[in-house]
Protein backbone atom coordinates (compact mmCIF):
# COMPACT_ATOMS: atom_id res chain seq x y z
CA UNK A 1 0.00 0.00 0.00
CA UNK A 2 1.29 3.33 -0.90
CA UNK A 3 2.00 5.90 2.17
CA UNK A 4 0.19 8.69 0.69
CA UNK A 5 -3.15 7.11 1.03
CA UNK A 6 -3.05 6.73 4.91
CA UNK A 7 -4.78 9.20 7.18
CA UNK A 8 -2.91 10.62 9.93
CA UNK A 9 -3.86 8.59 12.00
CA UNK A 10 -2.78 5.19 10.38
CA UNK A 11 0.65 7.11 9.69
CA UNK A 12 1.09 7.94 13.11
CA UNK A 13 0.18 4.12 14.52
CA UNK A 14 3.26 2.91 11.85
CA UNK A 15 5.27 5.37 13.58
CA UNK A 16 4.79 3.92 17.07
CA UNK A 17 5.26 0.12 15.29
CA UNK A 18 8.55 1.52 14.77
CA UNK A 19 9.81 3.00 17.53
CA UNK A 20 8.23 -0.49 19.62
CA UNK A 21 10.39 -2.45 17.29
CA UNK A 22 13.36 -0.06 18.27
CA UNK A 23 12.65 -0.98 21.94
CA UNK A 24 13.00 -4.09 21.45
CA UNK A 25 9.45 -4.86 22.19
CA UNK A 26 7.68 -7.47 19.53
CA UNK A 27 4.57 -6.40 17.93
CA UNK A 28 3.35 -9.97 16.84
CA UNK A 29 5.12 -12.25 18.99
CA UNK A 30 4.67 -15.85 18.99
CA UNK A 31 0.87 -16.92 19.08
CA UNK A 32 0.45 -19.17 22.27
CA UNK A 33 -0.35 -16.80 24.99
CA UNK A 34 -2.35 -19.02 28.30
CA UNK A 35 -5.55 -17.27 28.59
CA UNK A 36 -7.68 -19.16 31.22
CA UNK A 37 -10.68 -17.64 31.79
CA UNK A 38 -13.04 -14.88 29.57
CA UNK A 39 -14.73 -11.63 30.41
CA UNK A 40 -18.10 -13.41 30.30
CA UNK A 41 -17.40 -16.58 32.89
CA UNK A 42 -15.75 -13.64 35.29
CA UNK A 43 -18.32 -11.52 34.82
CA UNK A 44 -21.47 -14.25 35.84
CA UNK A 45 -18.75 -16.38 38.68
CA UNK A 46 -17.20 -14.00 40.46
CA UNK A 47 -18.15 -13.15 43.88
CA UNK A 48 -16.16 -12.33 47.34
CA UNK A 49 -16.75 -15.35 48.53
CA UNK A 50 -15.18 -17.22 45.63
CA UNK A 51 -12.14 -14.27 45.00
CA UNK A 52 -9.32 -17.27 45.65
CA UNK A 53 -10.72 -18.89 42.40
CA UNK A 54 -9.90 -15.42 40.86
CA UNK A 55 -6.60 -14.45 42.01
CA UNK A 56 -4.94 -15.56 39.12
CA UNK A 57 -7.07 -14.89 36.00
CA UNK A 58 -5.06 -14.51 32.21
CA UNK A 59 -6.98 -12.49 29.55
CA UNK A 60 -6.64 -11.61 26.03
CA UNK A 61 -8.85 -8.59 24.28
CA UNK A 62 -8.98 -5.50 22.36
CA UNK A 63 -8.28 -2.08 23.94
CA UNK A 64 -11.62 -1.03 23.47
CA UNK A 65 -11.01 2.21 25.29
CA UNK A 66 -8.84 4.21 27.80
CA UNK A 67 -9.39 6.58 31.06
CA UNK A 68 -6.46 7.75 31.60
CA UNK A 69 -5.56 8.53 35.50
CA UNK A 70 -2.41 9.63 35.70
CA UNK A 71 -0.23 7.07 37.22
CA UNK A 72 -2.87 4.40 36.43
CA UNK A 73 -5.60 3.37 34.05
CA UNK A 74 -9.27 2.17 33.60
CA UNK A 75 -9.36 -0.21 30.12
CA UNK A 76 -11.51 -1.95 28.80
CA UNK A 77 -10.90 -5.25 26.82
CA UNK A 78 -13.15 -7.34 24.35
CA UNK A 79 -12.57 -11.19 23.69
CA UNK A 80 -14.83 -13.33 21.68
CA UNK A 81 -17.28 -13.37 25.24
CA UNK A 82 -17.59 -9.74 26.44
CA UNK A 83 -15.92 -6.80 28.30
CA UNK A 84 -13.72 -6.35 30.97
CA UNK A 85 -12.53 -3.46 32.88
CA UNK A 86 -8.97 -3.74 33.71
CA UNK A 87 -7.18 -1.42 36.62
CA UNK A 88 -3.68 -0.98 35.38
CA UNK A 89 -0.92 0.93 37.78
CA UNK A 90 2.27 2.16 36.93
CA UNK A 91 3.96 0.56 39.76
CA UNK A 92 2.58 -3.02 39.23
CA UNK A 93 3.76 -3.10 35.21
CA UNK A 94 7.45 -0.87 35.88
CA UNK A 95 7.99 -2.52 39.33
CA UNK A 96 11.69 -1.23 40.14
CA UNK A 97 12.92 2.52 39.87
CA UNK A 98 12.23 3.01 36.32
CA UNK A 99 9.21 3.91 35.09
CA UNK A 100 10.25 5.19 31.90
CA UNK A 101 8.37 2.33 30.07
CA UNK A 102 5.24 2.26 31.32
CA UNK A 103 5.30 5.73 30.47
CA UNK A 104 6.79 5.16 27.15
CA UNK A 105 4.64 2.39 26.02
CA UNK A 106 1.49 2.58 27.59
CA UNK A 107 1.24 6.43 27.68
CA UNK A 108 2.56 6.98 23.98
CA UNK A 109 2.61 3.39 21.73
CA UNK A 110 -0.49 1.64 22.65
CA UNK A 111 -3.61 2.23 20.98
CA UNK A 112 -7.38 1.14 21.50
CA UNK A 113 -7.61 -1.45 18.76
CA UNK A 114 -4.59 -3.43 20.24
CA UNK A 115 -4.78 -6.52 21.30
CA UNK A 116 -2.99 -7.42 25.19
CA UNK A 117 -2.79 -10.02 27.57
CA UNK A 118 -2.75 -9.09 30.76
CA UNK A 119 -2.32 -11.50 34.22
CA UNK A 120 -4.11 -9.98 37.50
CA UNK A 121 -6.66 -11.08 39.97
CA UNK A 122 -10.56 -10.28 39.63
CA UNK A 123 -11.98 -7.43 42.43
CA UNK A 124 -14.87 -5.16 42.87
CA UNK A 125 -14.15 -1.30 42.21
CA UNK A 126 -15.77 1.31 44.56
CA UNK A 127 -18.70 1.81 42.21
CA UNK A 128 -19.07 -1.97 41.85
CA UNK A 129 -18.18 -2.78 38.71
CA UNK A 130 -16.25 -6.10 38.37
CA UNK A 131 -12.91 -5.73 36.88
CA UNK A 132 -9.22 -7.19 37.05
CA UNK A 133 -6.01 -5.35 38.64
CA UNK A 134 -3.68 -6.35 35.96
CA UNK A 135 0.09 -7.24 37.64
CA UNK A 136 1.58 -8.41 34.02
CA UNK A 137 0.70 -6.72 30.44
CA UNK A 138 1.77 -7.74 27.41
CA UNK A 139 1.50 -6.72 23.85
CA UNK A 140 -0.20 -9.52 21.66
CA UNK A 141 -1.14 -7.43 18.11
CA UNK A 142 -0.28 -4.04 17.09
CA UNK A 143 -3.84 -2.37 15.46
CA UNK A 144 -2.70 -0.24 12.37
CA UNK A 145 -5.79 0.91 11.47
CA UNK A 146 -8.07 3.02 13.97
CA UNK A 147 -11.40 1.80 15.21
CA UNK A 148 -14.57 3.85 13.94
CA UNK A 149 -15.73 5.65 16.73
CA UNK A 150 -18.88 4.29 18.43
CA UNK A 151 -19.96 6.27 21.63
CA UNK A 152 -21.12 3.71 24.52
CA UNK A 153 -22.64 5.02 28.11
CA UNK A 154 -24.32 2.58 30.38
CA UNK A 155 -24.44 -0.17 28.69
CA UNK A 156 -26.63 1.90 25.46
CA UNK A 157 -24.61 1.67 22.65
CA UNK A 158 -24.83 5.29 20.25
CA UNK A 159 -24.05 6.13 17.00
CA UNK A 160 -22.95 2.19 15.74
CA UNK A 161 -21.77 2.05 12.30
CA UNK A 162 -24.84 1.58 10.52
CA UNK A 163 -23.40 2.66 6.52
CA UNK A 164 -23.99 -1.11 4.81
CA UNK A 165 -20.91 -0.68 2.96
CA UNK A 166 -18.58 -0.14 5.33
CA UNK A 167 -20.64 -3.32 7.46
CA UNK A 168 -20.80 -5.47 4.71
CA UNK A 169 -17.22 -5.09 3.21
CA UNK A 170 -15.37 -5.01 6.48
CA UNK A 171 -17.67 -7.25 8.38
CA UNK A 172 -13.95 -7.90 10.44
CA UNK A 173 -14.72 -4.28 12.32
CA UNK A 174 -18.23 -4.56 12.16
CA UNK A 175 -18.29 -7.34 14.81
CA UNK A 176 -16.04 -5.83 16.94
CA UNK A 177 -17.59 -2.35 17.02
CA UNK A 178 -21.44 -3.66 17.02
CA UNK A 179 -21.94 -6.41 19.83
CA UNK A 180 -25.51 -7.42 18.72
CA UNK A 181 -23.82 -8.17 14.90
CA UNK A 182 -21.75 -11.27 16.58
CA UNK A 183 -25.07 -12.45 18.58
CA UNK A 184 -26.65 -12.48 14.94
CA UNK A 185 -24.11 -15.42 14.07
CA UNK A 186 -24.57 -17.13 17.34
CA UNK A 187 -27.76 -17.18 16.79
CA UNK A 188 -26.76 -18.43 13.28
CA UNK A 189 -25.37 -21.13 14.06
CA UNK A 190 -28.08 -22.10 17.33
CA UNK A 191 -30.29 -22.33 14.17
CA UNK A 192 -28.23 -24.54 12.36
CA UNK A 193 -27.50 -26.77 15.09
CA UNK A 194 -31.21 -27.03 16.18
CA UNK A 195 -32.28 -28.44 12.70
CA UNK A 196 -29.58 -30.86 12.34
CA UNK A 197 -30.25 -32.03 15.99
CA UNK A 198 -34.19 -32.46 15.15
CA UNK A 199 -33.65 -34.45 11.67
CA UNK A 200 -30.65 -37.12 13.71
CA UNK A 201 -32.97 -37.56 16.62
CA UNK A 202 -35.44 -38.80 14.00
CA UNK A 203 -33.65 -40.62 11.71
CA UNK A 204 -31.98 -38.87 9.16
CA UNK A 205 -28.87 -38.95 7.44
CA UNK A 206 -26.78 -35.87 6.62
CA UNK A 207 -25.28 -36.12 3.15
CA UNK A 208 -23.14 -34.21 0.83
CA UNK A 209 -23.77 -34.03 -3.14
CA UNK A 210 -21.76 -32.26 -5.89
CA UNK A 211 -21.48 -28.30 -5.99
CA UNK A 212 -20.13 -28.64 -9.66
CA UNK A 213 -22.86 -30.39 -12.04
CA UNK A 214 -23.07 -30.63 -15.83
CA UNK A 215 -26.77 -30.21 -15.78
CA UNK A 216 -27.99 -27.11 -12.96
CA UNK A 217 -31.13 -28.71 -12.16
CA UNK A 218 -33.66 -29.09 -8.99
CA UNK A 219 -34.94 -25.64 -9.50
CA UNK A 220 -35.94 -22.71 -11.68
CA UNK A 221 -33.25 -20.93 -11.97
CA UNK A 222 -30.34 -19.20 -14.02
CA UNK A 223 -26.73 -20.59 -12.77
CA UNK A 224 -23.81 -19.72 -13.09
CA UNK A 225 -21.70 -21.18 -15.51
CA UNK A 226 -17.70 -22.17 -15.07
CA UNK A 227 -15.36 -24.75 -17.45
CA UNK A 228 -13.43 -27.07 -16.50
CA UNK A 229 -10.12 -27.46 -18.33
CA UNK A 230 -9.08 -30.87 -17.65
CA UNK A 231 -12.19 -32.71 -19.07
CA UNK A 232 -13.03 -29.33 -21.56
CA UNK A 233 -16.68 -29.15 -20.19
CA UNK A 234 -19.15 -26.83 -19.25
CA UNK A 235 -20.29 -27.26 -15.73
CA UNK A 236 -22.69 -25.23 -13.46
CA UNK A 237 -22.60 -24.35 -10.05
CA UNK A 238 -25.99 -25.74 -8.27
CA UNK A 239 -29.31 -24.08 -7.99
CA UNK A 240 -30.45 -26.74 -5.97
CA UNK A 241 -29.49 -30.26 -4.52
CA UNK A 242 -32.80 -31.74 -4.67
CA UNK A 243 -31.65 -34.43 -7.80
CA UNK A 244 -29.06 -35.67 -6.20
CA UNK A 245 -30.93 -36.43 -2.77
CA UNK A 246 -33.47 -38.12 -4.26
CA UNK A 247 -30.94 -40.19 -6.55
CA UNK A 248 -29.68 -41.18 -2.55
CA UNK A 249 -33.86 -42.42 -1.92
CA UNK A 250 -33.32 -44.30 -5.42
CA UNK A 251 -30.42 -45.90 -4.12
CA UNK A 252 -32.30 -47.03 -0.72
CA UNK A 253 -31.90 -44.51 1.42
CA UNK A 254 -35.07 -43.99 3.51
CA UNK A 255 -34.54 -40.08 5.10
CA UNK A 256 -31.30 -37.97 4.04
CA UNK A 257 -31.15 -34.32 4.61
CA UNK A 258 -28.25 -31.59 3.20
CA UNK A 259 -26.61 -28.01 4.38
CA UNK A 260 -26.53 -26.84 0.71
CA UNK A 261 -24.98 -23.91 -0.54
CA UNK A 262 -26.19 -22.88 -3.56
CA UNK A 263 -25.87 -20.31 -6.29
CA UNK A 264 -28.20 -18.59 -8.72
CA UNK A 265 -27.12 -15.71 -11.57
CA UNK A 266 -30.34 -13.39 -10.54
CA UNK A 267 -30.95 -10.22 -8.85
CA UNK A 268 -29.95 -9.36 -5.63
CA UNK A 269 -32.32 -7.48 -2.84
CA UNK A 270 -33.17 -7.65 1.13
CA UNK A 271 -34.05 -11.13 0.99
CA UNK A 272 -31.84 -12.53 -2.42
CA UNK A 273 -28.22 -13.34 -2.26
CA UNK A 274 -26.49 -14.99 -5.61
CA UNK A 275 -24.96 -17.60 -2.84
CA UNK A 276 -27.12 -18.81 -0.16
CA UNK A 277 -27.90 -21.98 2.32
CA UNK A 278 -30.51 -24.15 1.53
CA UNK A 279 -31.57 -27.06 4.29
CA UNK A 280 -33.22 -30.30 1.96
CA UNK A 281 -34.39 -33.32 2.80
CA UNK A 282 -36.22 -36.30 1.41
CA UNK A 283 -37.97 -39.11 3.40
CA UNK A 284 -39.42 -42.61 1.78
CA UNK A 285 -42.89 -43.48 2.35
CA UNK A 286 -44.11 -40.20 2.94
CA UNK A 287 -46.51 -37.43 1.63
CA UNK A 288 -46.25 -33.88 1.96
CA UNK A 289 -49.78 -33.34 4.65
CA UNK A 290 -46.89 -35.74 6.85
CA UNK A 291 -44.09 -32.66 5.46
CA UNK A 292 -46.45 -30.41 6.75
CA UNK A 293 -46.60 -31.72 10.07
CA UNK A 294 -43.10 -32.41 10.58
CA UNK A 295 -42.08 -28.71 9.24
CA UNK A 296 -44.19 -27.26 11.98
CA UNK A 297 -42.59 -29.37 14.62
CA UNK A 298 -39.07 -28.51 13.39
CA UNK A 299 -39.41 -24.53 12.97
CA UNK A 300 -41.26 -24.63 16.72
CA UNK A 301 -38.01 -26.25 17.75
CA UNK A 302 -35.95 -24.03 16.40
CA UNK A 303 -37.86 -20.74 17.71
CA UNK A 304 -37.77 -22.01 21.15
CA UNK A 305 -33.77 -23.27 20.68
CA UNK A 306 -32.74 -19.85 19.18
CA UNK A 307 -35.54 -17.30 20.50
CA UNK A 308 -36.33 -19.40 24.02
CA UNK A 309 -40.31 -18.71 22.68
CA UNK A 310 -42.54 -19.74 19.74
CA UNK A 311 -43.69 -16.09 19.71
CA UNK A 312 -40.78 -14.19 17.91
CA UNK A 313 -40.45 -10.14 17.32
CA UNK A 314 -39.89 -9.46 14.12
CA UNK A 315 -39.97 -5.79 13.05
CA UNK A 316 -43.45 -4.28 14.59
CA UNK A 317 -44.60 -7.49 14.21
CA UNK A 318 -45.37 -10.89 16.63
CA UNK A 319 -44.87 -13.78 14.36
CA UNK A 320 -46.04 -17.16 16.45
CA UNK A 321 -44.32 -20.43 15.70
CA UNK A 322 -46.64 -22.39 17.83
CA UNK A 323 -47.86 -25.22 15.19
CA UNK A 324 -50.09 -26.10 13.67
CA UNK A 325 -49.67 -23.34 10.74
CA UNK A 326 -52.80 -21.74 8.45
CA UNK A 327 -53.14 -23.40 5.31
CA UNK A 328 -54.96 -22.57 1.86
CA UNK A 329 -54.85 -23.54 -1.47
CA UNK A 330 -53.10 -20.90 -3.96
CA UNK A 331 -55.98 -20.36 -6.31
CA UNK A 332 -58.29 -20.09 -3.09
CA UNK A 333 -55.35 -17.27 -2.17
CA UNK A 334 -55.66 -15.41 -5.46
CA UNK A 335 -59.79 -15.16 -5.42
CA UNK A 336 -59.65 -14.21 -2.01
CA UNK A 337 -57.01 -11.23 -3.15
CA UNK A 338 -57.58 -10.30 -6.44
CA UNK A 339 -61.34 -11.61 -6.82
CA UNK A 340 -60.08 -13.57 -9.95
CA UNK A 341 -61.09 -17.49 -10.31
CA UNK A 342 -57.72 -18.47 -12.36
CA UNK A 343 -58.14 -22.23 -11.57
CA UNK A 344 -59.06 -23.41 -15.45
CA UNK A 345 -57.49 -20.05 -17.23
CA UNK A 346 -55.51 -20.35 -20.39
CA UNK A 347 -52.11 -18.53 -20.89
CA UNK A 348 -54.43 -15.69 -22.61
CA UNK A 349 -56.01 -15.40 -20.00
CA UNK A 350 -53.92 -15.10 -17.83
CA UNK A 351 -52.19 -12.69 -19.42
CA UNK A 352 -55.08 -10.69 -19.27
CA UNK A 353 -55.61 -10.88 -16.02
CA UNK A 354 -51.78 -9.70 -15.06
CA UNK A 355 -52.68 -6.53 -18.01
CA UNK A 356 -55.45 -5.83 -15.45
CA UNK A 357 -53.42 -6.13 -12.65
CA UNK A 358 -50.74 -4.20 -13.83
CA UNK A 359 -48.30 -7.05 -13.50
CA UNK A 360 -45.65 -7.02 -16.33
CA UNK A 361 -45.22 -10.17 -17.99
CA UNK A 362 -43.21 -11.09 -21.13
CA UNK A 363 -43.55 -13.75 -24.28
CA UNK A 364 -41.60 -16.41 -22.40
CA UNK A 365 -43.55 -16.38 -19.46
CA UNK A 366 -45.56 -20.13 -19.36
CA UNK A 367 -48.81 -21.20 -17.89
CA UNK A 368 -46.77 -21.64 -14.21
CA UNK A 369 -44.70 -18.79 -14.43
CA UNK A 370 -48.04 -16.46 -15.13
CA UNK A 371 -49.68 -17.84 -11.56
CA UNK A 372 -46.45 -17.07 -10.02
CA UNK A 373 -46.46 -13.47 -10.89
CA UNK A 374 -49.95 -12.68 -9.70
CA UNK A 375 -49.27 -15.10 -6.38
CA UNK A 376 -46.51 -13.33 -6.36
CA UNK A 377 -47.11 -9.55 -7.08
CA UNK A 378 -50.67 -9.87 -5.24
CA UNK A 379 -51.05 -12.60 -2.19
CA UNK A 380 -47.55 -13.35 -0.95
CA UNK A 381 -47.02 -9.79 1.15
CA UNK A 382 -50.73 -10.99 2.99
CA UNK A 383 -49.29 -13.67 4.65
CA UNK A 384 -47.73 -12.88 8.02
CA UNK A 385 -48.43 -15.99 10.14
CA UNK A 386 -46.28 -19.04 9.08
CA UNK A 387 -49.23 -20.60 5.87
CA UNK A 388 -48.83 -23.48 4.13
CA UNK A 389 -49.87 -22.29 0.23
CA UNK A 390 -51.14 -25.82 -1.07
CA UNK A 391 -52.00 -27.47 -4.17
CA UNK A 392 -50.40 -26.04 -7.20
CA UNK A 393 -51.02 -25.87 -10.85
CA UNK A 394 -48.96 -28.70 -12.22
CA UNK A 395 -47.58 -26.52 -14.86
CA UNK A 396 -45.53 -24.67 -11.55
CA UNK A 397 -43.90 -27.90 -10.78
CA UNK A 398 -41.85 -30.06 -12.68
CA UNK A 399 -41.25 -32.30 -10.56
CA UNK A 400 -43.81 -32.58 -8.08
CA UNK A 401 -46.57 -35.55 -8.28
CA UNK A 402 -50.01 -35.23 -9.61
CA UNK A 403 -52.59 -34.77 -7.03
CA UNK A 404 -53.99 -37.63 -5.99
CA UNK A 405 -57.86 -36.23 -5.81
CA UNK A 406 -57.74 -32.46 -8.12
CA UNK A 407 -57.33 -32.95 -11.40
CA UNK A 408 -54.50 -30.68 -12.89
CA UNK A 409 -52.95 -29.80 -9.69
CA UNK A 410 -49.80 -31.20 -7.87
CA UNK A 411 -48.88 -31.92 -3.93
CA UNK A 412 -46.89 -29.09 -3.09
CA UNK A 413 -46.62 -26.69 -0.65
CA UNK A 414 -45.07 -23.21 -0.12
CA UNK A 415 -44.52 -21.64 3.21
CA UNK A 416 -45.39 -17.96 4.00
CA UNK A 417 -43.45 -16.20 6.85
CA UNK A 418 -43.57 -12.47 6.86
CA UNK A 419 -45.17 -12.10 3.56
CA UNK A 420 -42.08 -14.62 2.05
CA UNK A 421 -41.58 -17.70 0.99
CA UNK A 422 -39.17 -20.01 3.81
CA UNK A 423 -39.76 -23.40 1.92
CA UNK A 424 -40.78 -25.17 -0.74
CA UNK A 425 -41.94 -28.52 -0.76
CA UNK A 426 -43.50 -31.75 -2.69
CA UNK A 427 -45.07 -35.07 -2.77
CA UNK A 428 -42.18 -35.66 -4.96
CA UNK A 429 -42.88 -36.90 -9.11
CA UNK A 430 -41.60 -40.67 -9.02
CA UNK A 431 -42.88 -41.91 -12.52
CA UNK A 432 -40.36 -41.63 -14.61
CA UNK A 433 -42.60 -41.33 -17.70
CA UNK A 434 -44.00 -38.60 -16.55
CA UNK A 435 -41.63 -37.04 -15.30
CA UNK A 436 -39.61 -37.02 -18.93
CA UNK A 437 -42.34 -35.46 -20.07
CA UNK A 438 -42.70 -32.45 -17.91
CA UNK A 439 -38.82 -31.89 -18.86
CA UNK A 440 -39.65 -31.58 -22.39
CA UNK A 441 -42.15 -29.03 -21.61
CA UNK A 442 -39.59 -27.68 -19.62
CA UNK A 443 -37.19 -27.86 -22.34
CA UNK A 444 -39.99 -26.10 -24.85
CA UNK A 445 -39.87 -23.13 -22.34
CA UNK A 446 -36.06 -23.05 -22.55
CA UNK A 447 -36.33 -22.46 -26.22
CA UNK A 448 -38.90 -19.75 -25.77
CA UNK A 449 -35.78 -17.88 -24.34
CA UNK A 450 -37.09 -18.63 -20.52
CA UNK A 451 -33.12 -19.18 -19.23
CA UNK A 452 -34.85 -20.27 -15.90
CA UNK A 453 -36.17 -23.47 -17.17
CA UNK A 454 -35.23 -26.66 -16.19
CA UNK A 455 -32.93 -28.69 -18.64
CA UNK A 456 -33.37 -32.71 -19.07
CA UNK A 457 -31.53 -34.67 -17.14
CA UNK A 458 -30.96 -38.00 -18.24
CA UNK A 459 -29.29 -39.52 -15.75
CA UNK A 460 -31.95 -38.17 -12.90
CA UNK A 461 -34.37 -39.85 -15.51
CA UNK A 462 -32.45 -42.97 -15.71
CA UNK A 463 -32.36 -43.41 -12.10
CA UNK A 464 -36.31 -42.38 -11.59
CA UNK A 465 -36.79 -46.02 -13.92
CA UNK A 466 -34.69 -48.30 -11.41
CA UNK A 467 -37.66 -47.43 -9.09
CA UNK A 468 -37.82 -44.62 -6.40
CA UNK A 469 -40.24 -45.13 -3.67
CA UNK A 470 -43.10 -42.53 -2.77
CA UNK A 471 -41.17 -39.47 -0.94
CA UNK A 472 -41.92 -36.37 0.28
CA UNK A 473 -39.55 -33.68 0.19
CA UNK A 474 -38.66 -30.23 1.23
CA UNK A 475 -36.22 -27.10 0.93
CA UNK A 476 -35.85 -24.41 3.42
CA UNK A 477 -34.53 -21.27 3.33
CA UNK A 478 -32.09 -21.01 5.92
CA UNK A 479 -30.78 -17.74 5.59
CA UNK A 480 -34.62 -16.38 5.16
CA UNK A 481 -35.60 -18.31 8.21
CA UNK A 482 -32.08 -16.64 10.55
CA UNK A 483 -33.54 -13.43 9.63
CA UNK A 484 -37.10 -14.19 11.11
CA UNK A 485 -35.63 -15.54 14.31
CA UNK A 486 -32.65 -12.99 14.78
CA UNK A 487 -35.25 -9.95 13.62
CA UNK A 488 -33.32 -8.87 10.90
CA UNK A 489 -34.64 -7.13 7.43
CA UNK A 490 -32.14 -7.71 4.87
CA UNK A 491 -30.71 -11.29 4.12
CA UNK A 492 -27.53 -9.36 3.91
CA UNK A 493 -27.12 -9.46 7.88
CA UNK A 494 -27.25 -12.57 8.65
CA UNK A 495 -24.40 -13.56 6.19
CA UNK A 496 -20.85 -13.03 7.02
CA UNK A 497 -19.91 -11.89 3.74
CA UNK A 498 -22.70 -10.61 1.41
CA UNK A 499 -21.34 -10.24 -2.35
CA UNK A 500 -20.34 -7.27 -3.29
CA UNK A 501 -19.16 -5.04 -6.25
CA UNK A 502 -15.33 -5.84 -5.86
CA UNK A 503 -13.61 -2.61 -4.65
CA UNK A 504 -10.74 -0.53 -7.30
CA UNK A 505 -7.64 -0.53 -5.89
CA UNK A 506 -7.29 2.67 -5.16
CA UNK A 507 -10.57 2.36 -2.90
CA UNK A 508 -9.37 -0.24 -1.23
CA UNK A 509 -6.46 2.14 -0.68
CA UNK A 510 -7.97 5.09 0.11
CA UNK A 511 -10.42 3.08 3.13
Amino acid sequence: MSLQHLSEQELLRREKLAELIMMGIEPYPAPLFPVNSNAAYIKENYTEQVKEQFSAVCLAGRIMSVRDMGKANFCVIQDAHGRMQLYIRRDDICPGEDKSLYDIVWKKLIDIGDIIGIRGYVFITKTGEISVHVKELTLLSKSLRPLPIVKEADGQTFDAVTDPEFKYRQRYADLIINPAVKETFIKRTKLINSIREFLNNHGALEVDTPVLQSIPGGAIARPFMTHHNALDIPLYLRIANELYLKRLIVGGFDWVYEFSRNFRNEGMDRTHNPEFTILEFYTAYKDYFWMMETTEQLLEKAALDVCGTTDVPVGDKTISFKAPFKRIAIFDSIKEHTGFDVSRMNEEQLRSVCKQLHIPVDNSMGKGKLIDAIFGSTCEKKYVQPTFIIDYPVEMSPLTKKHRDKQGLVERFELMINGKEIANAYSELNDPIDQRERFEEQATLLERGDDEAMFIDYDFLRALEYGMPPTSGIGIGVDRLCMLLTNNSSIQDVLLFPQMRPETRQESAEE
